[in-house]
């Protein structure tokens, strides 16, 4: 406090000298007691006088004006001289106030010349005690270690007043006239105004400069006592100004530390320049208070009113952003989101350590910042003075936003060093985990938006913002974007007309050149048909040809088919000349392999964990619930080749994105499951071929009833043949089909010809994806793989098919033989025999017999599998009534169609 009191008092002296040197002299100005305890001390007391001197040579008081003639005056200013001379050889030791501040131009009337303003009256000697001499108060300043923020004062805070030694306390306020007090009052508020404390207007004992948060709320301040109480209204009402002040320069230099981001950065250097015309301010009141005689505290106080309101507006904006960043006292409530969860688990993905102080803290930037100030505006929206400020400050604050923008918009990169723009990356997610990826993480969760920080300005584009630079990022990796070149024309501010225009246009930018490259360069069609070529059987010539090759090989248990040979068979038939798929660019892509889970296994684990069996028909459907299956071990266990084959179709990037592994197990669902019919559908016919060419099935014998035990066999031969003929045909002609051709629609038409022969595309990249994705997932519903009632239904009426159509080609020709007396032991019937074993083992017994008691036993069997296939089947029909006329209209065809297959029809229509 000493220093800054001795380096003021040097400077006015000195100033005052110039003054007095000058050819016309001009009425004294009354003198601070405390400059007089410093500045004199070796002035005889008959020299201190609060009376000035008159034209005879004699003192009078300070209130009339100098009229004085040329050699009076001449003795006053040698007297004058000499003082000054010794005042300046005592302050040259003292350490000196910070450097004066360089101030632009003024304005206003700080360019107009008025009479200087005379120096204040020092007082007499007789009114003061002599006091002890004390040793000299030396503050000094020092240089604080350095912080994120790059234009943070380093030097030391001064001093409190409360430690300036007794000697240099000022005279009190009561001894000294209004006129007196008005002096010091202002020259100490054009100190305190810079965030200095003065001789009278000191800090409160509340506040603490050493503390971070008593500098973020700003100072309170105490006026000495014994000011006049007008004076001290008028004081107290301009100090509001200097909390403002010292509370938004503290502000500043908190929120420009390296953590709060690129936007704050840009808000403080915006109230930086606030700042400046502040202080420029200031040394334009400091120029009229040394200047014009009639400048007075209540001008002062009406010049800073505007200023007041301005610094007002940012002391507010200031003590909410503060507050968000938990700078400043909150509530409890506040603090529970303090930390933010996906900043967490994406640090634990990149190996990251949960140290307490390595968890990210939720901070208010980025967009945040910038709702902020957009709604102050909407609210300060009447105040002219405050709206112009904050259009300011938003347009400023919008800048480094609006650079990451453009960067992303156009060339489809993210350069976000302080994690604060709407779209957050995540690293973690590669392109190299596509061909694992089973769940879209690389297109659904490698970019997304963070909701809660949001601008409002971009709040209805902000998904055609992801989509554009989503876009853009995938044409970027395949080379189609030049990210050196410089991006022009574009808005660098909210507030620029072609702000929306521009966003608007990078998407259908971004969206024609994705389109292009994957409908075009990358022949998505004709990727498509490739897969349904091999996934749906549509030309299935090749796959009958593979069938037959590999059938030993799928009879065996999956666990002991060997996939390689399986492989080269299939490579073999796929290069066959004349085949469909020996003309396919694609055919290298599909390869073999074989599932370890069952394909109804599977399916009711997937419709359990979707939960799509929470709309379950209501209690009439429960009495067709059937038991459950038998546990997965003996499933898994007994699954042969055909139940667990199945085709794998490798897809390049930018492919993967709209053919993705998630929608090739779609693709490998319908496969095993058409497989699963066209597999039923062999044996059945294999079952047919046995029953025209055998001899036991075809010889006609004496018993009535073996013959029309023969006739119920082939009866429920032909009706389960009919029943899988029209599933089949029910899910390739009547729903893959017609709902392919729609697809196909939909991917033809994404880009049309323009008149300049250019193509511009009318769907989104998003809008192919989710219409890949409807189709198959269509194709799953209405096949009736997504309800695991029905499924759970059909599963049995397959097995009991399989049962059947294994039972007869296996075990029941064999047994018919000894049943008909007229075949036992013949002939042709032990040739037959012979064939069916080896000649080391030999037929059995119990073949070369007969047996009466044989066609009773196989009449049962034949019976269990009519009532149990009947039984399903009036199930299946029964729930696909119910829910045809619930959720899928399409059912209701295949109901009609499998009616046909009932016991209620005559069998000469399925003997024919």
């Amino acid at each position: 406090m000493s220093a800054s009191v001795n380096a003021r008092n040097t400077t006015h002296n000195d100033r005052r000298n110039e003054r007095r040197t000058s050819a016309t002299l001009t009425k004294p100005r009354v003198s601070s007691s405390r400059a007089e305890a410093r500045l004199r001390p070796g002035i005889p007391d008959d020299n201190l006088s609060h009376d000035s001197i008159n034209s005879d040579g004699k003192l009078r008081p300070s209130s009339g004006s100098y009229r004085g003639g040329t050699s009076v005056a001449h003795s006053y200013t040698e007297r004058l001289t000499e003082r000054h001379k010794v005042t300046t050889n005592e302050s040259v030791q003292l350490t000196s106030r910070s450097p004066l501040k360089s101030y632009g131009s003024s304005e206003g009337n700080a360019g107009i010349e008025r009479p200087l303003r005379a120096p204040m009256p020092i007082p007499a000697a007789s009114n003061r005690r002599e006091r002890p001499a004390q040793p000299p108060w030396e503050p000094q300043a020092n240089l604080v270690s350095h912080t994120s923020a790059p234009l943070a004062s380093r030097v030391s805070i001064p001093p409190s007043s409360t430690l300036i030694p007794k000697s240099l306390e000022p005279h009190p306020l009561g001894a000294l006239s209004p006129d007196e007090q008005e002096s010091a009052i202002l020259e100490d508020l054009l100190f305190v105004l810079m965030g200095f404390e003065g001789q009278y207007i000191r800090f409160s004992s509340k506040y603490n400069a050493n503390e971070e948060k008593d500098r973020l709320a700003g100072p309170s301040y105490k006026v000495l006592p014994g000011l006049d109480p007008s004076l001290r209204d008028l004081t107290n009402s301009v100090l509001k100004m200097a909390t403002y002040y010292n509370a938004v320069e503290a502000f500043v230099e908190v929120q420009s530390r390296y953590e709060f981001g690129a936007i704050n950065h840009a808000l403080c250097a915006s109230v930086r320049k606030i700042l400046k015309d502040y202080l420029v301010f200031i040394a334009q009141l400091e120029h009229q208070y040394l200047s014009n005689e009639n400048f007075t505290l209540h001008l002062l106080h009406m010049h800073t009113v505007p200023t007041t309101q301005k610094l007002f507006q940012l002391h507010t904006l200031a003590q909410e952003l503060l507050k968000k960043n938990s700078l400043l006292d909150v509530g409890l409530d506040d603090s529970a989101d303090e930390y933010d969860d996906d900043d967490i688990l994406e640090q634990l993905r990149e190996g990251g350590e949960l140290a307490p102080g390595g968890m990210s803290k939720k901070l208010c930037k980025g967009g945040n910042v910038l709702r902020l100030l957009t709604e102050r505006l909407s609210l300060m929206s009447g105040d002219p003075t405050a709206r112009t400020l904050l259009q300011t400050l938003l347009r400023d604050a919008s800048r480094p936003y609006m650079h990451m923008l453009n960067e992303w918009l156009h060339h489809g990169a993210i350069k976000d060093p302080h994690a604060e723009f709407l779209i957050k990356e995540q690293k973690s997610i590669k392109r190299e985990k596509l061909e694992d990826d089973y769940t879209d993480e690389y297109w659904e969760k490698r970019y997304t938006i963070r909701d809660n920080e949001v601008p409002p300005q971009l709040e209805g584009v902000k998904d055609k913002v992801l989509l554009a630079g989503k876009y853009l990022n995938v044409v970027r990796e395949c080379g189609g974007v030049d990210i050196s070149k410089e991006v022009k024309d574009v808005p660098l501010s909210f507030d620029d007309p072609q702000f929306l225009d521009n966003v608007n246009g990078a998407y259908a930018h971004a969206n024609s050149s994705l389109l292009s490259l994957l409908v075009t360069t990358h022949a998505l069609p004709a990727r498509l048909r490739s897969m349904k070529h091999y996934f749906f059987l549509d030309r299935s010539d090749f796959f009958t040809y593979f069938l037959d090759l590999s059938a030993s090989e799928l009879r065996k248990p999956a666990k002991a088919v060997n996939v390689s040979k399986l492989q080269s068979l299939l490579d073999l038939v796929l290069r066959q000349p004349g085949t469909v798929a020996a003309q396919d660019a694609f055919k290298e892509d599909v390869k073999v392999q074989m599932n370890e889970v069952g394909l109804t296994k599977f399916l009711m684990g997937v419709v359990n964990v979707r939960g799509i069996d929470q709309d379950a028909p209501d209690e009439t459907m429960e009495r067709y619930q059937t038991p459950a299956p038998q546990s997965a071990t003996e499933e898994d266990s007994k699954m042969t080749g055909f139940e667990a084959l199945e085709f794998k179709f490798s897809v390049p990037f930018p492919l993967s994105l709209v053919i993705s592994i998630k929608t090739v197990l779609r693709y490998q669902i319908l496969f095993r499951y058409l497989l699963s019919l066209r597999h039923l559908e062999g044996l059945l016919v294999n079952t047919w071929e046995d029953h025209h060419k055998v001899l036991s099935w075809i010889h006609k014998g004496a018993d009535p009833k073996l013959e029309r035990w023969k006739r119920r066999v082939w009866t429920l031969r032909a009706r389960m043949l009919v029943f899988v003929q029209h599933f089949t045909y029910y899910c390739t002609a009547e729903v893959i089909e017609p709902n392919w051709q729609t697809l196909m629609t939909r991917v033809n038409g994404c880009e049309t010809n323009n008149a300049d022969g250019s193509k511009s595309a009318n769907r989104t990249v998003d809008e192919l994806m989710e219409d890949h994705v409807d189709f198959l997932d269509t194709c799953l519903k209405e096949c009736m793989l997504m309800n695991p009632r029905l499924l759970k239904t059909h599963s049995k009426l397959m097995i009991t098919i399989q049962m059947f159509a294994n039972y007869t080609v296996q075990t029941l020709t064999k047994v018919l033989f000894t049943a008909d007396q007229s075949l036992a032991g013949s002939p042709a019937a032990l040739d037959y025999l012979g064939t069916q074993y080896s000649a080391r083992h030999g037929v059995p017994d119990q073949y070369k017999a007969y047996d009466p008691a044989r066609l009773a036993k196989v009449d049962d069997l034949l019976a269990k599998y009519e009532i149990n296939f009947n039984r399903h089947l009036k199930i299946f029909l029964d729930m696909l009534d119910y829910y045809a006329a619930t959720e899928t209209v399409a059912l209701s065809r295949l109901c009609a169609q499998l009616s046909t297959a009932s016991e209620k029809r005559d069998e000469r229509t399925f003997l024919g």
